[in-house]
């Protein structure tokens, strides 16, 4: 069984630079909800029995842009690992203070996100006993966050995983064998 992952791709979209936590709440909830911005990508081509898309509408779009009218299998156990605002503040911070400190909050299993690491964990951990159960060739588009969780669970489960682990550009893929 051949998995292709793919992050998103481009969202049209600018979190500004500097906000407070309301600030912050605002441009993260309005990132979900933004376009991508038009582009090609190249992913493998091959025969693919299904395509997952998380419920976010940037992964629809990319694989749209990809691999053209298919039937999409929307699902929320891929949506990227949400965030928010680490602090309650109207002092403006800069963006990379509110991504680390809300990441290292996750990453801490803290009640102030809306999902912890070990629920992350377990929304992966699903969907790939999902795919296994099926045991078909599959594309998924998803989110570069969630990713690094879901390559670590498909490792754990025997996959072997072709290409980085963490750090991927939009539209850029990795291929997990079973």
């Amino acid at each position: 069984m051949n998995v292709v992952i793919i992050r998103h791709g481009a969202v049209d979209y600018n979190i500004r630079k500097w906000g407070n936590s309301e600030e912050v709440n605002q441009d993260f909830e309005a990132y979900n909800h933004a376009p991508i911005i038009s582009a090609k990508y190249h992913v493998p081509q091959g025969n693919y029995m299904a395509y997952y898309v998380s419920s976010l509408p940037r992964t629809l779009e990319t694989a749209r842009a990809m691999f053209g009218d298919c039937d999409y299998i929307a699902t929320d156990l891929i949506d990227e690992v949400p965030i928010s605002a680490s602090v309650s503040t109207k002092l403006r911070l800069p963006l990379v203070f509110w991504n680390t400190s809300s990441r290292l909050q996750w990453l801490f299993n803290s009640k102030r996100q809306k999902e912890s690491r070990k629920e992350t964990i377990i929304r992966a951990e699903k969907f790939v006993d999902g795919l296994i159960l099926k045991g078909e060739d599959c594309a998924v588009v998803t989110h570069g966050f969630f990713m690094i969780t879901l390559l670590k669970v498909m490792k754990n489960k025997g996959f072997a995983v072709t290409g980085k682990t963490s750090g991927f550009a939009n539209g850029e893929f990795v291929v997990a064998k079973l």
